[in-house]
């Protein structure tokens, strides 16, 4: 496993990052520990997960996954970099009748809440990367800022990075840290970024490599798109959902995913695994998060760690995908 700074910190993380949202919903506790160790013993150390996952009324449930993994022993904590995130509601209670205020967002009250119940699920005494999972328009990063320097102070969290963030967000939260000293602001963001969805690349990325953040794709296989799924459908496998099967009614967008689909296959790579090879070919990237549902899924990435896209290959992906370009020109003369 190839091994990379997040961002300008000097924090060394693998090229590819476990995403957990699957434990509990799609895989039972059993099998989600048996992934990461698997993942351990390939030398992926950077876990992502949220405090929301397990979602509705199993909110916090990957997190308990986790800690009990951690409580298993043998270092695992001591060799996972760990990243949760704060902003979903995790108001448990199924008979209220509206959301209870204060245990959403980024307010430091919430903050300070949130944080403490990551902890006792994760079962360990800090958290090395603490991701806001969405901007709060309510809150002034001030106070954000502040919430977060009095969590380093405690030794509960080590950094601070955001998700789903714009680029302007990025900067502005960076700015204001700088201006207050003290944290030394976000270090990562998370965004949506794959070849099908490369909007990132007009503001986001730029904004991250400006200000020194490492860039943590998320769903980069476009939620299966990218994954082969018009060939395991003709192969009697399974079919497409959510925002693949909606891409594939449009008569343009099956053409495209079939030629992605007919190239890959030419040079003789699987296209879940060229899609997450990709990635690791762009600047700024850290490294995509991979959620694998089943060991096999995982051996599937960690072959795509160590893929080598020809030059003539990533030209025919990007002639297939070809990304809006840098701002202002994506936009402007």
């Amino acid at each position: 496993m190839k091994y990379t700074q997040l961002g300008r910190t000097g924090l060394k993380v693998s090229r590819l990052v476990l995403g957990t949202m699957n434990f509990g919903p799609q895989t039972d506790e059993a099998d989600s520990h048996a992934i990461m160790d698997a993942a351990l013993d390939a030398g992926i150390n950077f876990f992502d997960t949220a405090n929301v996952y397990g979602w509705g009324e199993n909110k916090g449930r990957t997190e308990s996954i986790i800690g009990n993994w951690f409580a298993k022993g043998g270092e695992r904590r001591d060799k996972v970099v760990l990243a949760t995130k704060v902003y979903g509601n995790m108001d448990l209670d199924p008979d209220a009748s509206s959301v209870w205020p204060n245990h959403d967002k980024l307010s430091a009250l919430n903050i300070r809440r949130a944080v403490e119940a990551s902890l006792k699920r994760l079962q360990t005494d800090y958290i090395d990367l603490y991701q806001f999972h969405h901007i709060d328009r309510s809150t002034p990063f001030e106070e954000i800022w502040q919430a977060i320097d009095v969590l380093v102070q405690q030794g509960k969290i080590l950094y601070a990075g955001s998700s789903n963030f714009p680029g302007y967000k990025i900067a502005q939260a960076n700015e204001i840290a700088a201006r207050r000293g003290g944290t030394i602001g976000l270090v990562s963001e998370q965004c949506l970024y794959n070849l099908a969805e490369r909007r990132a690349e007009m503001e986001v990325v730029p904004a991250a490599q400006e200000y020194g953040l490492g860039v943590i794709p998320w769903s980069p296989l476009h939620g299966g798109l990218l994954g082969g799924v018009i060939k395991k459908e003709a192969q009697g496998g399974r079919r497409a959902s959510g925002r693949a099967a909606d891409t594939l009614a449009d008569p343009a967008s099956r053409k495209q995913i079939q030629a992605y689909e007919d190239l890959l296959e030419k040079h003789g790579i699987e296209p879940g695994e060229a899609a997450l090879a990709w990635l690791l070919t762009r600047p700024g990237v850290t490294g995509p998060i991979v959620g694998p549902r089943t060991a096999e899924q995982l051996e599937s990435a960690i072959r795509a760690s160590e893929l080598e896209l020809s030059e003539e290959l990533l030209t025919s992906l990007d002639e297939i995908f070809p990304g809006p370009g840098p701002s202002p020109e994506a936009f402007a003369w």
